[in-house]
């Protein structure tokens, strides 16, 4: 397993949460010590943590403060960043292929390439899974990156800035939002909605009545918000939910996305300006043509050494893996931000072994519960895993301490320890001396 310059060559595609974590340990482990070359393949320029998406949309973080340049960290910690996007596999040459990359006006910046590898890995994440919904793309805006969150905050802020200004009354639906699905990201987005829209109306916009003018709708087709989850924490978020006059729809299925609404499947139209959907993920679908077996969801079915079933040399983490659930059969592990950083420290140990010609090592997903955080207002969750009684409730400041504390060992990964919590001290020290939400 060598290069023409007599090194291995580790390949991991896409820079997401799991992705960079496994190149940033692996560039500081083997790439700054001339072990092996260790390359990252991603088309975005930045690094930003998806579970942070619901807050960039209602503009309670800027993305200057919490984006990372893929360039920078790679020179930082020893690995290789290849600015591109993955379009092809070619297993019988051990070679990635990856698109051109062009600008807004149509111009090359980044010719076609292929990448020669020993080891593959696939980390592409997720895309939203509309299922075949009507008028999802042209109407509805997703939160899978930070050009649709900052996009939906400008429509956000825009619909008030018109509102704030017209002479007539406003329409009824003038300023609702809908959100459709009920999972971690929309919960956490209505609830964080409803803080930034009384924050944006505290500016100044004086002619607009939070409680008569704004309404948020959480729309979820089955028969409790945040389903994936223990039923005590759905009680819980579903109650507070409600405290905060957000309008929750259970057991209500989208039949379609009209321009200013949604339409049920009993025929019920709900009016919203703007339609978030936020309604399940699938794998890209790329990852079907790559000759390698994948679940209807276009997850790459993988072995528990995360090995895929087709390829020892090409593994696969995070969303794009279909890895089964032991002791919880026929489950997958779900797509959680905890089960890509437990991938990729597995990752990080087992591919030196598999480099030296050893077999790898198994990995077991722990489950240390699941957190929900409701804005300003509260987080609710449970723990799990090593702690005492295995499965302790969590509720209020604790519970969001434990929230943001999640973020913070994102940063501890990419950063170390000192680092990590200078920036935190950091973007404390901000937020003091600027709104509390973005205004434009």
């Amino acid at each position: 397993m060598t290069s023409s310059t007599g090194k291995p060559r580790i390949v991991v595609v896409g820079g997401g949460a799991g992705g960079l974590e496994l190149v940033t340990r692996l560039g500081d482990r083997l790439g700054r010590k001339g072990r092996a070359e260790v390359t990252l393949i991603e088309r975005g320029r930045t690094h930003f943590w998806k579970p942070h998406l619901h807050e960039l949309a209602a503009g309670t973080v800027d993305l200057d403060v919490h984006e990372l340049d893929y360039l920078a960290q790679s020179h930082w910690h020893g690995f290789r960043y290849l600015f591109g996007e993955m379009t092809g596999l070619d297993r019988e040459a051990r070679q990635v292929l990856v698109g051109p990359v062009l600008d807004e006006g149509g111009e090359e910046i980044v010719a076609a390439r292929r990448v020669d590898y020993d080891l593959l890995v696939l980390a592409v994440g997720s895309r939203i899974n509309d299922f075949g919904t009507p008028g999802v793309a042209e109407h509805a805006i997703a939160l899978e990156n930070t050009q649709q969150a900052e996009r939906f905050h400008r429509r956000l802020v825009n619909a008030f800035l018109r509102a704030h200004s017209q002479a007539g009354p406003l329409r009824p639906e003038q300023l609702n939002v809908a959100i459709v699905g009920a999972g971690a990201t929309g919960t956490e987005l209505a609830a964080e909605l409803h803080n930034a829209t009384r924050a944006l109306v505290s500016f100044g916009l004086d002619n607009i009545d939070p409680d008569k003018h704004i309404r948020l709708h959480l729309i979820e087709a089955a028969p409790r918000i945040l389903p994936a989850l223990p039923e005590r924490i759905s009680a819980a978020a579903h109650r507070m939910l409600r405290d905060l006059d957000v309008a929750v729809h259970v057991g209500a299925r989208v039949a379609e996305v009209l321009p200013r609404a949604v339409r049920l499947a009993d025929g019920q139209v709900i009016a919203a300006e703007m339609v978030v959907w936020a309604a399940g993920v699938k794998a890209p679908p790329f990852l079907r043509e790559l000759g390698l077996a994948v679940n209807p969801l276009n997850q790459v079915m993988v072995h528990p050494t995360l090995q895929s079933l087709d390829d020892p040399r090409i593994f696969a983490i995070g969303d794009c893996a279909a890895v089964p659930w032991t002791g919880h059969a026929p489950r997958n592990i779900p797509p959680r931000a905890q089960a890509a950083h437990q991938q990729a420290s597995h990752l990080y140990r087992v591919l030196p072994r598999v480099l030296a010609g050893q077999e790898p090592l198994p990995w077991r997903y722990r489950d240390f519960g699941s957190l929900v955080s409701l804005g300003t207002y509260t987080t609710v969750g449970n723990l799990m895993g090593n702690f005492a009684g295995g499965n302790i409730w969590l509720e209020g400041l604790f519970a969001r301490w434990m929230y943001r504390s999640l973020y913070q060992m994102h940063q501890v990964a990419l950063h170390g320890w000192w680092k990590a919590a200078l920036a935190m001290v950091g973007r404390m020290i901000a937020r003091q001396t600027e709104p509390h939400v973005k205004l434009h």
